[in-house]
Protein backbone atom coordinates (compact mmCIF):
# COMPACT_ATOMS: atom_id res chain seq x y z
CA UNK A 1 0.00 0.00 0.00
CA UNK A 2 1.26 3.48 -0.85
CA UNK A 3 1.53 5.70 2.23
CA UNK A 4 1.51 9.47 1.89
CA UNK A 5 2.32 9.28 -1.82
CA UNK A 6 5.55 7.31 -1.28
CA UNK A 7 6.35 4.15 -3.24
CA UNK A 8 6.42 0.80 -1.44
CA UNK A 9 9.81 -0.08 0.03
CA UNK A 10 9.31 -3.79 -0.62
CA UNK A 11 7.54 -5.94 -3.17
CA UNK A 12 4.16 -7.14 -1.87
CA UNK A 13 4.88 -10.75 -2.80
CA UNK A 14 8.24 -10.70 -1.01
CA UNK A 15 6.61 -9.04 1.98
CA UNK A 16 4.05 -11.86 2.09
CA UNK A 17 6.86 -14.43 2.00
CA UNK A 18 8.76 -12.66 4.78
CA UNK A 19 5.74 -12.50 7.07
CA UNK A 20 4.25 -15.93 6.39
CA UNK A 21 7.34 -18.07 5.84
CA UNK A 22 10.77 -16.56 6.44
CA UNK A 23 10.07 -15.17 9.90
CA UNK A 24 8.96 -18.64 11.03
CA UNK A 25 12.13 -20.37 9.83
CA UNK A 26 14.84 -17.70 10.00
CA UNK A 27 16.49 -19.53 12.90
CA UNK A 28 17.81 -21.80 10.08
CA UNK A 29 19.83 -18.89 8.65
CA UNK A 30 22.57 -16.58 9.93
CA UNK A 31 23.67 -18.96 12.67
CA UNK A 32 26.64 -17.42 14.53
CA UNK A 33 29.76 -19.44 15.30
CA UNK A 34 32.43 -18.97 17.96
CA UNK A 35 35.41 -20.82 16.50
CA UNK A 36 37.61 -20.98 13.42
CA UNK A 37 35.68 -22.50 10.47
CA UNK A 38 37.62 -25.77 10.37
CA UNK A 39 36.23 -29.26 9.83
CA UNK A 40 34.33 -28.90 13.12
CA UNK A 41 32.92 -25.62 14.43
CA UNK A 42 31.21 -24.30 17.55
CA UNK A 43 27.72 -23.09 16.68
CA UNK A 44 26.26 -20.65 19.19
CA UNK A 45 22.92 -21.85 20.52
CA UNK A 46 19.88 -19.59 20.23
CA UNK A 47 16.30 -19.53 21.49
CA UNK A 48 14.06 -22.09 19.76
CA UNK A 49 11.43 -20.03 17.91
CA UNK A 50 9.28 -23.18 17.45
CA UNK A 51 7.58 -21.93 14.30
CA UNK A 52 6.63 -18.56 15.79
CA UNK A 53 6.88 -15.58 13.45
CA UNK A 54 9.65 -13.30 14.72
CA UNK A 55 10.86 -10.05 13.19
CA UNK A 56 14.27 -10.17 14.90
CA UNK A 57 16.99 -12.80 15.08
CA UNK A 58 16.61 -15.32 17.94
CA UNK A 59 18.48 -14.41 21.12
CA UNK A 60 21.60 -16.28 22.16
CA UNK A 61 21.25 -18.56 25.20
CA UNK A 62 24.96 -18.73 26.07
CA UNK A 63 25.89 -22.28 25.04
CA UNK A 64 27.56 -23.75 21.97
CA UNK A 65 27.16 -26.97 20.00
CA UNK A 66 30.15 -28.70 18.39
CA UNK A 67 29.11 -29.46 14.80
CA UNK A 68 30.61 -30.98 11.68
CA UNK A 69 31.08 -28.06 9.28
CA UNK A 70 29.46 -28.65 5.89
CA UNK A 71 28.75 -24.98 5.27
CA UNK A 72 32.06 -23.08 4.97
CA UNK A 73 34.07 -22.56 1.78
CA UNK A 74 37.14 -23.93 3.55
CA UNK A 75 38.01 -26.13 0.60
CA UNK A 76 41.68 -26.78 1.35
CA UNK A 77 41.50 -26.47 5.12
CA UNK A 78 43.51 -23.24 5.44
CA UNK A 79 40.83 -21.45 7.50
CA UNK A 80 42.00 -23.01 10.77
CA UNK A 81 45.50 -22.76 12.22
CA UNK A 82 48.18 -24.16 9.90
CA UNK A 83 51.72 -25.11 10.91
CA UNK A 84 53.23 -23.37 7.88
CA UNK A 85 50.89 -20.40 7.27
CA UNK A 86 49.91 -19.24 10.75
CA UNK A 87 53.43 -18.41 12.11
CA UNK A 88 54.17 -16.38 8.98
CA UNK A 89 50.93 -14.45 9.36
CA UNK A 90 51.76 -13.64 12.98
CA UNK A 91 55.24 -12.50 11.95
CA UNK A 92 53.73 -10.21 9.30
CA UNK A 93 51.55 -8.57 11.94
CA UNK A 94 54.66 -7.76 13.94
CA UNK A 95 56.47 -6.44 10.84
CA UNK A 96 53.66 -4.62 9.01
CA UNK A 97 50.92 -4.02 11.55
CA UNK A 98 47.22 -4.82 11.29
CA UNK A 99 46.26 -2.36 8.52
CA UNK A 100 47.86 0.02 6.05
CA UNK A 101 45.15 2.63 6.82
CA UNK A 102 45.46 3.90 3.25
CA UNK A 103 44.49 3.15 -0.32
CA UNK A 104 46.88 1.47 -2.74
CA UNK A 105 47.52 4.71 -4.62
CA UNK A 106 48.59 6.64 -1.53
CA UNK A 107 50.49 4.90 1.31
CA UNK A 108 48.78 1.50 1.11
CA UNK A 109 51.13 -0.40 -1.19
CA UNK A 110 53.91 -2.33 0.53
CA UNK A 111 56.44 -4.95 -0.50
CA UNK A 112 54.05 -7.67 0.68
CA UNK A 113 51.34 -6.46 -1.74
CA UNK A 114 53.77 -6.46 -4.67
CA UNK A 115 55.00 -9.94 -3.71
CA UNK A 116 51.41 -11.20 -3.56
CA UNK A 117 50.48 -9.84 -7.00
CA UNK A 118 53.59 -11.24 -8.63
CA UNK A 119 52.99 -14.62 -7.01
CA UNK A 120 49.32 -14.70 -8.05
CA UNK A 121 50.22 -13.89 -11.68
CA UNK A 122 52.80 -16.68 -11.74
CA UNK A 123 50.43 -19.16 -10.10
CA UNK A 124 47.52 -18.33 -12.41
CA UNK A 125 49.69 -18.27 -15.53
CA UNK A 126 49.04 -14.67 -16.57
CA UNK A 127 51.34 -11.69 -17.18
CA UNK A 128 50.20 -9.60 -14.21
CA UNK A 129 47.62 -9.37 -11.43
CA UNK A 130 45.96 -6.80 -9.20
CA UNK A 131 44.50 -7.62 -5.76
CA UNK A 132 41.63 -6.13 -3.77
CA UNK A 133 40.59 -6.29 -0.14
CA UNK A 134 37.08 -7.61 -0.85
CA UNK A 135 35.96 -10.41 -3.13
CA UNK A 136 32.52 -8.96 -3.95
CA UNK A 137 34.06 -5.59 -4.82
CA UNK A 138 36.54 -7.28 -7.16
CA UNK A 139 33.67 -7.93 -9.57
CA UNK A 140 31.41 -5.03 -8.63
CA UNK A 141 34.15 -2.39 -9.01
CA UNK A 142 36.30 -3.90 -11.79
CA UNK A 143 33.55 -4.69 -14.31
CA UNK A 144 32.46 -1.03 -14.64
CA UNK A 145 36.09 -0.15 -15.36
CA UNK A 146 36.30 -2.81 -18.09
CA UNK A 147 32.86 -2.42 -19.69
CA UNK A 148 30.76 0.69 -20.29
CA UNK A 149 28.22 2.31 -22.62
CA UNK A 150 28.69 0.89 -26.09
CA UNK A 151 29.81 -2.50 -24.70
CA UNK A 152 27.83 -5.72 -25.03
CA UNK A 153 27.94 -8.19 -22.12
CA UNK A 154 26.74 -11.78 -22.54
CA UNK A 155 26.08 -13.04 -19.00
CA UNK A 156 25.21 -16.55 -17.81
CA UNK A 157 21.75 -16.68 -16.24
CA UNK A 158 23.17 -18.03 -12.96
CA UNK A 159 26.07 -15.62 -12.55
CA UNK A 160 26.79 -14.36 -9.04
CA UNK A 161 25.15 -11.16 -7.83
CA UNK A 162 28.55 -9.41 -7.73
CA UNK A 163 28.79 -9.84 -11.51
CA UNK A 164 25.20 -8.65 -11.91
CA UNK A 165 25.94 -5.58 -9.77
CA UNK A 166 29.08 -4.80 -11.75
CA UNK A 167 27.34 -5.11 -15.12
CA UNK A 168 24.44 -2.91 -13.98
CA UNK A 169 26.85 -0.23 -12.77
CA UNK A 170 28.84 -0.34 -16.01
CA UNK A 171 26.03 0.94 -18.23
CA UNK A 172 26.79 -1.77 -20.79
CA UNK A 173 24.06 -3.50 -22.77
CA UNK A 174 23.54 -6.94 -21.22
CA UNK A 175 22.03 -10.07 -22.72
CA UNK A 176 21.51 -13.13 -20.53
CA UNK A 177 22.02 -16.60 -21.99
CA UNK A 178 20.60 -19.79 -20.53
CA UNK A 179 22.89 -21.45 -18.02
CA UNK A 180 25.74 -23.31 -19.73
CA UNK A 181 23.79 -23.29 -23.02
CA UNK A 182 26.43 -22.70 -25.67
CA UNK A 183 23.91 -22.85 -28.55
CA UNK A 184 21.89 -20.04 -26.99
CA UNK A 185 25.04 -18.03 -26.32
CA UNK A 186 26.17 -18.36 -29.93
CA UNK A 187 22.72 -17.37 -31.18
CA UNK A 188 22.85 -14.19 -29.07
CA UNK A 189 26.40 -13.44 -30.21
CA UNK A 190 25.56 -13.75 -33.88
CA UNK A 191 22.37 -11.73 -33.67
CA UNK A 192 23.61 -8.83 -31.55
CA UNK A 193 26.98 -8.50 -33.25
CA UNK A 194 25.16 -8.33 -36.60
CA UNK A 195 22.61 -5.81 -35.28
CA UNK A 196 25.13 -3.60 -33.49
CA UNK A 197 24.21 -0.96 -30.93
CA UNK A 198 20.57 0.04 -30.43
CA UNK A 199 19.22 2.74 -32.78
CA UNK A 200 22.57 3.63 -34.41
CA UNK A 201 23.53 0.02 -35.32
CA UNK A 202 27.16 0.99 -34.92
CA UNK A 203 29.57 -1.82 -34.03
CA UNK A 204 29.94 -2.57 -30.34
CA UNK A 205 33.02 -1.08 -28.71
CA UNK A 206 33.67 -4.46 -27.14
CA UNK A 207 31.85 -7.75 -26.58
CA UNK A 208 32.45 -9.59 -23.29
CA UNK A 209 31.27 -13.07 -22.25
CA UNK A 210 31.00 -13.39 -18.45
CA UNK A 211 30.82 -16.76 -16.70
CA UNK A 212 31.83 -18.49 -13.45
CA UNK A 213 34.25 -21.38 -13.01
CA UNK A 214 32.02 -23.20 -10.51
CA UNK A 215 28.51 -21.90 -9.90
CA UNK A 216 28.07 -21.67 -6.14
CA UNK A 217 24.37 -22.65 -6.02
CA UNK A 218 24.68 -25.49 -8.56
CA UNK A 219 28.18 -26.91 -8.08
CA UNK A 220 28.51 -27.07 -11.88
CA UNK A 221 31.56 -26.04 -13.86
CA UNK A 222 31.32 -23.86 -16.94
CA UNK A 223 32.08 -25.30 -20.40
CA UNK A 224 35.38 -23.51 -20.74
CA UNK A 225 36.75 -25.17 -23.89
CA UNK A 226 33.54 -24.38 -25.79
CA UNK A 227 33.57 -20.81 -24.49
CA UNK A 228 37.15 -20.25 -25.65
CA UNK A 229 36.22 -21.53 -29.11
CA UNK A 230 33.23 -19.14 -29.27
CA UNK A 231 35.33 -16.25 -28.01
CA UNK A 232 37.87 -16.73 -30.80
CA UNK A 233 35.19 -17.26 -33.44
CA UNK A 234 33.33 -14.02 -32.65
CA UNK A 235 36.31 -11.91 -31.49
CA UNK A 236 34.83 -11.47 -28.00
CA UNK A 237 36.56 -11.10 -24.65
CA UNK A 238 36.11 -13.79 -21.99
CA UNK A 239 35.71 -12.91 -18.28
CA UNK A 240 35.98 -15.94 -15.97
CA UNK A 241 35.06 -15.69 -12.27
CA UNK A 242 37.04 -18.39 -10.46
CA UNK A 243 35.91 -17.58 -6.92
CA UNK A 244 35.01 -21.22 -6.24
CA UNK A 245 37.31 -23.00 -8.69
CA UNK A 246 40.74 -21.49 -8.02
CA UNK A 247 42.68 -23.64 -5.60
CA UNK A 248 40.36 -26.65 -5.75
CA UNK A 249 40.19 -27.50 -9.47
CA UNK A 250 43.06 -28.83 -11.52
CA UNK A 251 45.88 -31.18 -10.56
CA UNK A 252 47.83 -28.41 -8.83
CA UNK A 253 44.87 -26.22 -7.87
CA UNK A 254 45.38 -23.64 -10.59
CA UNK A 255 41.69 -23.54 -11.40
CA UNK A 256 39.39 -24.38 -14.23
CA UNK A 257 41.91 -23.62 -16.97
CA UNK A 258 44.16 -26.39 -15.69
CA UNK A 259 41.17 -28.68 -15.09
CA UNK A 260 39.80 -28.18 -18.64
CA UNK A 261 43.20 -28.14 -20.37
CA UNK A 262 42.87 -24.52 -21.52
CA UNK A 263 45.75 -22.06 -21.80
CA UNK A 264 45.11 -19.29 -19.21
CA UNK A 265 46.21 -16.72 -21.79
CA UNK A 266 43.12 -17.67 -23.82
CA UNK A 267 40.98 -16.16 -21.03
CA UNK A 268 41.23 -12.38 -21.18
CA UNK A 269 40.17 -11.65 -17.60
CA UNK A 270 40.69 -14.18 -14.81
CA UNK A 271 38.98 -13.15 -11.59
CA UNK A 272 39.09 -15.03 -8.32
CA UNK A 273 38.79 -14.66 -4.56
CA UNK A 274 41.00 -15.64 -1.64
CA UNK A 275 38.12 -16.30 0.75
CA UNK A 276 37.61 -19.94 -0.19
CA UNK A 277 40.60 -22.15 -0.98
CA UNK A 278 43.20 -19.83 0.58
CA UNK A 279 41.51 -19.24 3.95
CA UNK A 280 41.88 -15.48 3.72
CA UNK A 281 39.99 -12.49 2.25
CA UNK A 282 39.92 -10.34 -0.87
CA UNK A 283 40.12 -11.02 -4.58
CA UNK A 284 42.23 -10.60 -7.70
CA UNK A 285 42.08 -9.88 -11.41
CA UNK A 286 44.77 -11.53 -13.55
CA UNK A 287 45.42 -10.79 -17.21
CA UNK A 288 47.71 -8.97 -19.58
CA UNK A 289 50.04 -6.21 -18.35
CA UNK A 290 47.98 -3.72 -20.37
CA UNK A 291 44.73 -4.76 -18.66
CA UNK A 292 46.20 -4.64 -15.14
CA UNK A 293 47.86 -1.27 -15.75
CA UNK A 294 44.49 0.08 -16.93
CA UNK A 295 42.74 -1.21 -13.80
CA UNK A 296 45.38 0.37 -11.57
CA UNK A 297 44.47 3.73 -13.12
CA UNK A 298 40.69 3.37 -13.34
CA UNK A 299 39.29 0.83 -10.82
CA UNK A 300 37.79 2.64 -7.79
CA UNK A 301 38.42 -0.35 -5.49
CA UNK A 302 42.14 0.13 -6.15
CA UNK A 303 42.15 3.92 -6.15
CA UNK A 304 40.02 4.64 -3.08
CA UNK A 305 39.48 1.55 -0.90
CA UNK A 306 41.84 0.68 1.95
CA UNK A 307 44.38 -1.85 0.72
CA UNK A 308 44.42 -5.47 1.81
CA UNK A 309 45.65 -5.99 5.38
CA UNK A 310 49.25 -7.28 5.45
CA UNK A 311 48.31 -10.35 7.51
CA UNK A 312 45.60 -11.23 5.01
CA UNK A 313 48.10 -10.91 2.15
CA UNK A 314 50.66 -13.05 3.99
CA UNK A 315 48.10 -15.83 4.53
CA UNK A 316 47.50 -15.98 0.76
CA UNK A 317 51.23 -15.92 -0.03
CA UNK A 318 51.91 -18.73 2.44
CA UNK A 319 49.01 -20.85 1.15
CA UNK A 320 50.12 -20.52 -2.48
CA UNK A 321 53.73 -21.32 -1.61
CA UNK A 322 52.56 -24.39 0.31
CA UNK A 323 50.45 -25.52 -2.65
CA UNK A 324 53.46 -25.10 -4.92
CA UNK A 325 55.58 -27.26 -2.59
CA UNK A 326 57.90 -24.42 -1.61
CA UNK A 327 57.66 -25.48 2.03
CA UNK A 328 59.73 -28.55 1.14
CA UNK A 329 56.84 -31.01 1.45
CA UNK A 330 54.00 -32.39 -0.64
CA UNK A 331 51.35 -31.30 1.88
CA UNK A 332 49.82 -28.81 -0.55
CA UNK A 333 49.48 -31.42 -3.29
CA UNK A 334 48.00 -33.86 -0.78
CA UNK A 335 45.40 -31.28 0.25
CA UNK A 336 44.28 -30.88 -3.37
CA UNK A 337 44.07 -34.65 -3.89
CA UNK A 338 42.24 -35.11 -0.59
CA UNK A 339 39.65 -32.50 -1.52
CA UNK A 340 38.98 -34.22 -4.84
CA UNK A 341 38.72 -37.65 -3.20
CA UNK A 342 36.43 -36.35 -0.45
CA UNK A 343 34.19 -34.53 -2.94
CA UNK A 344 33.76 -37.46 -5.29
CA UNK A 345 33.24 -39.95 -2.43
CA UNK A 346 30.54 -37.79 -0.83
CA UNK A 347 28.81 -37.08 -4.13
CA UNK A 348 28.74 -40.77 -5.08
CA UNK A 349 27.26 -41.78 -1.71
CA UNK A 350 24.58 -39.10 -1.90
CA UNK A 351 23.61 -40.30 -5.36
CA UNK A 352 23.52 -43.90 -4.08
CA UNK A 353 20.90 -42.74 -1.56
CA UNK A 354 18.72 -41.63 -4.45
CA UNK A 355 18.96 -37.94 -3.65
CA UNK A 356 18.89 -35.38 -6.46
CA UNK A 357 22.39 -33.91 -6.26
CA UNK A 358 23.46 -31.11 -8.61
CA UNK A 359 26.98 -30.38 -9.79
CA UNK A 360 29.92 -32.00 -11.53
CA UNK A 361 32.52 -34.50 -10.40
CA UNK A 362 35.53 -32.97 -8.61
CA UNK A 363 33.39 -29.99 -7.52
CA UNK A 364 33.37 -29.52 -3.71
CA UNK A 365 29.90 -27.92 -3.84
CA UNK A 366 26.95 -30.32 -3.69
CA UNK A 367 23.41 -28.91 -3.67
CA UNK A 368 20.85 -31.49 -2.54
CA UNK A 369 17.52 -30.55 -4.09
CA UNK A 370 14.52 -30.59 -1.72
CA UNK A 371 12.42 -28.24 -3.90
CA UNK A 372 9.60 -27.34 -1.50
CA UNK A 373 10.07 -24.66 1.17
CA UNK A 374 8.52 -26.84 3.86
CA UNK A 375 11.58 -29.11 3.92
CA UNK A 376 14.08 -26.35 4.67
CA UNK A 377 13.39 -25.86 8.36
CA UNK A 378 12.89 -29.57 9.13
CA UNK A 379 16.16 -30.64 7.54
CA UNK A 380 18.18 -27.75 8.97
CA UNK A 381 16.89 -28.14 12.54
CA UNK A 382 17.19 -31.92 12.59
CA UNK A 383 20.74 -31.79 11.21
CA UNK A 384 21.75 -29.21 13.83
CA UNK A 385 20.33 -31.43 16.56
CA UNK A 386 22.55 -34.23 15.22
CA UNK A 387 25.62 -31.90 15.17
CA UNK A 388 25.67 -31.23 11.41
CA UNK A 389 26.03 -27.58 10.33
CA UNK A 390 24.69 -27.45 6.78
CA UNK A 391 23.46 -24.49 4.73
CA UNK A 392 19.88 -24.48 3.43
CA UNK A 393 18.96 -22.17 0.57
CA UNK A 394 15.55 -20.87 -0.47
CA UNK A 395 13.79 -17.87 -1.94
CA UNK A 396 14.94 -15.25 -2.95
CA UNK A 397 18.39 -16.82 -3.47
CA UNK A 398 16.65 -19.50 -5.56
CA UNK A 399 13.29 -19.74 -7.29
CA UNK A 400 10.39 -20.33 -4.90
CA UNK A 401 10.17 -24.07 -5.55
CA UNK A 402 13.90 -24.74 -6.08
CA UNK A 403 14.95 -24.93 -2.42
CA UNK A 404 18.03 -26.94 -1.61
CA UNK A 405 20.59 -27.94 0.99
CA UNK A 406 24.14 -27.03 0.03
CA UNK A 407 27.07 -29.15 1.15
CA UNK A 408 30.61 -27.77 0.94
CA UNK A 409 33.37 -30.35 1.30
CA UNK A 410 36.85 -29.66 2.69
CA UNK A 411 40.20 -31.40 2.48
CA UNK A 412 40.21 -31.22 6.28
CA UNK A 413 37.28 -33.65 6.53
CA UNK A 414 38.21 -37.21 7.41
CA UNK A 415 36.42 -40.26 6.03
CA UNK A 416 34.87 -40.73 9.47
CA UNK A 417 33.51 -37.17 9.30
CA UNK A 418 31.99 -37.79 5.87
CA UNK A 419 30.47 -41.14 6.86
CA UNK A 420 28.90 -39.55 9.94
CA UNK A 421 27.41 -36.77 7.81
CA UNK A 422 26.08 -39.26 5.27
CA UNK A 423 24.44 -41.31 8.03
CA UNK A 424 22.69 -38.23 9.44
CA UNK A 425 21.58 -36.94 6.03
CA UNK A 426 20.18 -40.36 5.11
CA UNK A 427 18.29 -40.64 8.39
CA UNK A 428 16.92 -37.07 8.25
CA UNK A 429 15.86 -37.30 4.59
CA UNK A 430 14.13 -40.62 5.24
CA UNK A 431 12.19 -39.28 8.22
CA UNK A 432 11.27 -36.12 6.31
CA UNK A 433 9.63 -38.21 3.61
CA UNK A 434 11.89 -37.08 0.78
CA UNK A 435 11.63 -39.44 -2.16
CA UNK A 436 14.52 -41.84 -2.22
CA UNK A 437 15.09 -44.56 -4.77
CA UNK A 438 17.58 -47.39 -5.14
CA UNK A 439 18.71 -46.91 -1.56
CA UNK A 440 21.32 -49.17 -0.02
CA UNK A 441 21.51 -49.34 3.76
CA UNK A 442 24.43 -47.36 5.13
Amino acid sequence: MHVGGYADLSDQREDFYNRRMYRRIHDCYNRPISSAPGAWIDVMERVDIDGKAMSTQPDLVGGTRRCLNLGSYNYLGFAAADEYCTPRVLDSLADWGVSTCSSRTEAGTSAIHRELEQLVAEYIGQEDAITFGMGFATNAASIPAIAGPGSLVLSDALNHTSIVAGVKASGAKVKVFRHNDMAHLEKLLRWHIAEGQPRTHRPWKKVIIMVEGIYSMEGETTLLRELVALKHRYKAYLYLDEAHSIGCMGASGRGLCEHAGVDPRDVDVLMGTFTKSFGSAGGYIAGSKQLIAYLRRHCPAHLYATSMAPGVAQQIISAIRLMRGEDGSDRGARKIRQLKDNSNYFRRRLQDMGLHVLGDWDSPIMPIMVYHLCYISGISRRCLQRRIAMVVVGFPATALLMSRCRVCISASHTKEDLDYALEVIYDVCSKMGLQLWGVEEL
